[in-house]
Protein backbone atom coordinates (compact mmCIF):
# COMPACT_ATOMS: atom_id res chain seq x y z
CA UNK A 1 0.00 0.00 0.00
CA UNK A 2 2.08 2.84 -1.30
CA UNK A 3 -0.36 5.76 -1.25
CA UNK A 4 0.52 8.44 1.29
CA UNK A 5 -2.68 9.17 3.21
CA UNK A 6 -4.05 12.64 2.56
CA UNK A 7 -7.11 12.77 4.80
CA UNK A 8 -8.35 11.51 8.14
CA UNK A 9 -10.68 9.01 6.43
CA UNK A 10 -7.86 7.66 4.30
CA UNK A 11 -5.53 7.37 7.27
CA UNK A 12 -8.10 5.37 9.22
CA UNK A 13 -8.82 2.98 6.35
CA UNK A 14 -5.15 2.45 5.55
CA UNK A 15 -4.38 1.80 9.21
CA UNK A 16 -7.23 -0.71 9.43
CA UNK A 17 -6.06 -2.38 6.21
CA UNK A 18 -2.59 -2.83 7.65
CA UNK A 19 -4.09 -4.61 10.65
CA UNK A 20 -6.29 -6.74 8.41
CA UNK A 21 -3.35 -7.80 6.24
CA UNK A 22 -1.86 -9.67 9.20
CA UNK A 23 -4.89 -11.98 9.26
CA UNK A 24 -5.13 -12.70 5.53
CA UNK A 25 -3.17 -14.80 3.04
CA UNK A 26 -0.55 -12.71 1.19
CA UNK A 27 -2.33 -13.15 -2.16
CA UNK A 28 -5.48 -11.42 -0.91
CA UNK A 29 -6.03 -7.67 -0.50
CA UNK A 30 -6.78 -6.38 3.00
CA UNK A 31 -9.73 -4.35 1.73
CA UNK A 32 -12.18 -4.36 -1.18
CA UNK A 33 -14.01 -1.49 -2.82
CA UNK A 34 -17.41 -2.93 -3.82
CA UNK A 35 -19.11 -0.96 -6.58
CA UNK A 36 -22.80 -0.14 -6.74
CA UNK A 37 -24.47 1.54 -9.76
CA UNK A 38 -26.63 3.78 -7.57
CA UNK A 39 -24.31 4.55 -4.67
CA UNK A 40 -21.00 4.73 -6.58
CA UNK A 41 -21.98 5.90 -10.09
CA UNK A 42 -18.34 6.67 -11.00
CA UNK A 43 -16.40 3.68 -9.66
CA UNK A 44 -13.35 4.53 -11.76
CA UNK A 45 -12.84 7.75 -9.78
CA UNK A 46 -12.66 5.84 -6.50
CA UNK A 47 -10.58 2.98 -7.94
CA UNK A 48 -8.07 5.54 -9.26
CA UNK A 49 -7.37 6.71 -5.71
CA UNK A 50 -7.16 3.37 -3.92
CA UNK A 51 -3.85 2.35 -2.36
CA UNK A 52 -1.87 -0.34 -4.15
CA UNK A 53 -2.74 -3.70 -2.65
CA UNK A 54 -6.45 -2.99 -2.21
CA UNK A 55 -9.06 -4.65 -4.45
CA UNK A 56 -12.14 -3.80 -6.51
CA UNK A 57 -15.28 -5.90 -6.92
CA UNK A 58 -17.33 -4.70 -9.88
CA UNK A 59 -21.09 -5.35 -9.60
CA UNK A 60 -22.89 -4.31 -12.79
CA UNK A 61 -26.39 -5.76 -12.22
CA UNK A 62 -26.88 -6.02 -15.99
CA UNK A 63 -25.96 -2.42 -16.84
CA UNK A 64 -25.78 -1.73 -20.57
CA UNK A 65 -22.31 -0.20 -20.29
CA UNK A 66 -20.86 -3.02 -18.19
CA UNK A 67 -18.25 -4.08 -20.77
CA UNK A 68 -16.79 -0.60 -21.04
CA UNK A 69 -16.84 0.02 -17.29
CA UNK A 70 -15.23 -3.36 -16.64
CA UNK A 71 -12.49 -2.63 -19.19
CA UNK A 72 -11.82 0.74 -17.58
CA UNK A 73 -11.66 -0.72 -14.09
CA UNK A 74 -9.44 -3.59 -15.25
CA UNK A 75 -6.98 -1.09 -16.69
CA UNK A 76 -6.95 1.02 -13.53
CA UNK A 77 -6.44 -2.04 -11.35
CA UNK A 78 -3.58 -3.31 -13.51
CA UNK A 79 -1.80 0.05 -13.40
CA UNK A 80 -2.30 0.62 -9.67
CA UNK A 81 -1.62 -2.89 -8.41
CA UNK A 82 -5.21 -3.64 -7.33
CA UNK A 83 -6.92 -7.02 -7.35
CA UNK A 84 -9.99 -7.02 -9.61
CA UNK A 85 -13.05 -9.25 -9.44
CA UNK A 86 -16.27 -9.12 -11.46
CA UNK A 87 -19.39 -10.17 -9.58
CA UNK A 88 -21.55 -13.00 -10.93
CA UNK A 89 -20.22 -12.72 -14.50
CA UNK A 90 -17.35 -15.08 -15.31
CA UNK A 91 -17.57 -14.41 -19.05
CA UNK A 92 -17.05 -10.68 -18.52
CA UNK A 93 -14.31 -11.37 -15.99
CA UNK A 94 -12.47 -13.50 -18.54
CA UNK A 95 -12.99 -10.98 -21.34
CA UNK A 96 -11.38 -8.13 -19.42
CA UNK A 97 -8.65 -10.19 -17.77
CA UNK A 98 -9.98 -9.87 -14.23
CA UNK A 99 -8.31 -11.81 -11.43
CA UNK A 100 -11.52 -13.66 -10.75
CA UNK A 101 -15.17 -13.67 -9.79
CA UNK A 102 -17.20 -12.76 -6.73
CA UNK A 103 -20.25 -14.98 -6.36
CA UNK A 104 -23.54 -14.11 -4.62
CA UNK A 105 -24.49 -16.87 -2.20
CA UNK A 106 -27.30 -18.05 -4.48
CA UNK A 107 -24.71 -18.76 -7.21
CA UNK A 108 -22.09 -20.22 -4.87
CA UNK A 109 -21.96 -23.61 -6.59
CA UNK A 110 -20.71 -21.94 -9.79
CA UNK A 111 -17.39 -21.55 -8.00
CA UNK A 112 -16.69 -25.25 -8.60
CA UNK A 113 -17.22 -24.90 -12.33
CA UNK A 114 -14.83 -21.96 -12.62
CA UNK A 115 -12.22 -22.82 -9.99
CA UNK A 116 -9.48 -23.62 -12.51
CA UNK A 117 -10.15 -20.56 -14.69
CA UNK A 118 -9.35 -17.75 -12.26
CA UNK A 119 -6.74 -16.88 -9.68
CA UNK A 120 -9.30 -15.65 -7.12
CA UNK A 121 -12.89 -16.41 -6.22
CA UNK A 122 -14.96 -15.03 -3.35
CA UNK A 123 -18.53 -15.60 -2.21
CA UNK A 124 -21.09 -13.70 -0.17
CA UNK A 125 -22.71 -14.94 3.04
CA UNK A 126 -25.36 -13.25 5.14
CA UNK A 127 -25.47 -15.31 8.32
CA UNK A 128 -23.47 -17.73 10.41
CA UNK A 129 -25.28 -20.61 8.72
CA UNK A 130 -24.37 -19.40 5.24
CA UNK A 131 -20.80 -18.85 6.38
CA UNK A 132 -20.63 -22.48 7.47
CA UNK A 133 -22.08 -23.64 4.15
CA UNK A 134 -19.39 -21.70 2.31
CA UNK A 135 -16.67 -23.72 4.03
CA UNK A 136 -16.68 -26.48 1.43
CA UNK A 137 -16.55 -24.22 -1.60
CA UNK A 138 -13.41 -23.68 -3.71
CA UNK A 139 -13.25 -19.98 -2.85
CA UNK A 140 -10.48 -17.88 -1.40
CA UNK A 141 -12.62 -15.80 0.95
CA UNK A 142 -16.15 -15.02 2.12
CA UNK A 143 -17.69 -11.54 2.34
CA UNK A 144 -19.97 -11.70 5.40
CA UNK A 145 -22.75 -9.17 5.91
CA UNK A 146 -24.44 -7.25 7.34
CA UNK A 147 -21.88 -6.20 9.95
CA UNK A 148 -22.80 -2.56 10.61
CA UNK A 149 -25.96 -0.61 9.86
CA UNK A 150 -26.07 0.05 6.13
CA UNK A 151 -28.15 2.18 3.79
CA UNK A 152 -28.16 -0.58 1.19
CA UNK A 153 -31.69 -1.60 0.23
CA UNK A 154 -30.74 -5.26 0.56
CA UNK A 155 -28.98 -4.98 3.92
CA UNK A 156 -30.20 -7.11 6.77
CA UNK A 157 -30.08 -6.41 10.48
CA UNK A 158 -26.57 -5.45 11.54
CA UNK A 159 -24.82 -8.17 13.55
CA UNK A 160 -22.24 -5.81 15.06
CA UNK A 161 -18.50 -6.17 15.42
CA UNK A 162 -18.60 -8.58 18.40
CA UNK A 163 -20.86 -11.11 16.67
CA UNK A 164 -18.86 -10.80 13.47
CA UNK A 165 -15.59 -11.53 15.27
CA UNK A 166 -17.14 -14.57 16.95
CA UNK A 167 -18.37 -15.95 13.63
CA UNK A 168 -14.97 -15.47 12.02
CA UNK A 169 -13.17 -17.24 14.86
CA UNK A 170 -15.59 -20.17 14.72
CA UNK A 171 -15.55 -20.48 10.91
CA UNK A 172 -11.84 -20.93 10.37
CA UNK A 173 -12.19 -19.24 6.97
CA UNK A 174 -10.79 -16.12 5.37
CA UNK A 175 -13.53 -13.54 5.87
CA UNK A 176 -14.18 -9.91 5.00
CA UNK A 177 -16.68 -7.71 6.81
CA UNK A 178 -19.28 -6.13 4.52
CA UNK A 179 -22.16 -3.82 5.28
CA UNK A 180 -21.85 -0.33 6.69
CA UNK A 181 -18.06 -0.45 6.93
CA UNK A 182 -16.66 3.09 7.23
CA UNK A 183 -13.36 4.72 8.18
CA UNK A 184 -14.76 5.11 11.70
CA UNK A 185 -15.61 1.45 12.33
CA UNK A 186 -13.23 -0.55 10.10
CA UNK A 187 -10.73 -0.80 12.93
CA UNK A 188 -13.28 -2.68 15.06
CA UNK A 189 -12.98 -5.75 12.85
CA UNK A 190 -9.49 -5.29 11.38
CA UNK A 191 -7.88 -7.34 14.14
CA UNK A 192 -9.82 -10.40 12.96
CA UNK A 193 -10.54 -10.10 9.25
CA UNK A 194 -10.43 -7.97 6.14
CA UNK A 195 -13.14 -5.53 5.17
CA UNK A 196 -15.13 -4.49 2.12
CA UNK A 197 -17.05 -1.28 1.62
CA UNK A 198 -19.18 0.63 -0.87
CA UNK A 199 -19.71 4.19 0.40
CA UNK A 200 -16.90 3.71 2.90
CA UNK A 201 -14.28 3.93 0.14
CA UNK A 202 -15.57 7.23 -1.27
CA UNK A 203 -12.84 9.16 0.55
CA UNK A 204 -10.30 7.83 -1.95
CA UNK A 205 -11.79 9.83 -4.84
CA UNK A 206 -8.88 12.03 -5.93
CA UNK A 207 -11.07 15.08 -6.43
CA UNK A 208 -12.12 15.23 -2.77
CA UNK A 209 -8.72 14.72 -1.14
CA UNK A 210 -7.73 17.37 1.37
Amino acid sequence: MSLEPQSRAQRKLIAAARLSAAHLPPALPPAWFVTDPARTPDPAAIASGLPAGFGVIYRHFGAADREGVAQTLAGICARRGLAFLVAADPALAANVGADGVHWPFRLRHEARRWQTRFALQTVSAHSGRELQRAAGLPVDAVLLSTVFASRSASAGTAMGALRFRQLVRDAGLTVYALGGVTPENAGAIAGTAGFAAVDGMAGFRPEIRT
